[in-house]
C-alpha cells in the first residue's frame, strides 16, 4: 500500500523517487505489520441463514475456523467493516441480507505467534461484532489467498469448531440470548 501511495505522489508531483519515497516511509512504520500504521480493532460479523446455520471460514495460514473478520481501517464505521470483510472473504453482498450491530465488543490476549502483526507492546485487541442474517443459505465464493474452505454448519457445530473463544460466544448469542 505504502508503495501504491508513493508512486501515486511522485507522478502527481514529479519531485521524488519512488522507491526512495517508500523506504523512507517503511523506515517510519515500526515492527507491526509493513505498510500497516493504523489502530489494529477487528470487525467480525456472524453470517447465518434462516435456519440458524453459521458461516464459518478457514484461513489459509493457520487452519482456523472462524466468521469473516478482518481490520477496521481509519475512517470508515464498524457496520462500513464488516460489510465489506463479508465482501471480500465470502464473496456475499450484505443488502442480500439483514446486517444487525449486535453492539458486542470482545477484548481479548493476542496470542504470542500473532503479536508481530501489532505495534511493539500491544498485548490485547477488540473485535466488534456483527451479525448478517441472510434469508436463506447464499452461495460462497472464498477469498483463495486467505481461506482454503467454507462450512454452513448448525450453530451448536459452528461454535465447536471455532478455535477461538470470542468466535464461539458470539455465534452462541444468536441462539442462547443471555449468554
Amino acid at each position: 500500500m505504502l508503495k501504491v501511495v508513493a508512486d501515486i505522489r511522485v507522478a502527481a508531483i514529479e519531485e521524488a523517487e519512488s522507491d526512495a519515497l517508500f523506504e523512507e516511509w517503511l523506515a517510519t512504520v515500526g515492527d507491526g505489520v509493513a505498510g500497516y500504521v493504523t489502530p489494529k480493532a477487528a470487525v467480525g460479523a456472524v453470517v447465518y441463514d434462516d435456519q440458524q446455520r453459521i458461516l464459518l471460514i478457514q484461513r489459509s495460514d493457520s487452519g482456523v475456523w472462524l466468521y469473516p473478520t478482518g481490520w477496521a481501517d481509519v475512517g470508515y464505521s464498524p457496520s462500513e467493516i464488516a460489510v465489506r470483510e463479508v465482501l471480500e472473504e465470502t464473496g456475499i453482498e450484505a443488502a442480500r441480507g439483514r446486517l444487525e450491530a449486535w453492539n458486542v465488543a470482545n477484548t481479548f490476549e493476542i496470542y504470542a505467534q500473532w503479536r508481530h502483526r501489532f505495534a511493539p507492546g500491544v498485548t490485547h485487541n477488540t473485535e466488534h461484532v456483527f451479525g448478517l442474517a441472510l434469508p436463506w443459505r447464499v452461495p460462497v465464493a472464498i477469498a483463495p489467498a486467505e481461506h482454503v474452505a467454507f462450512a454452513w454448519l448448525p450453530w451448536r457445530e459452528a461454535a465447536q469448531r471455532c478455535f477461538s473463544w470470542s468466535n464461539r460466544d458470539s455465534i452462541r448469542m444468536l441462539a442462547e440470548p443471555g449468554c
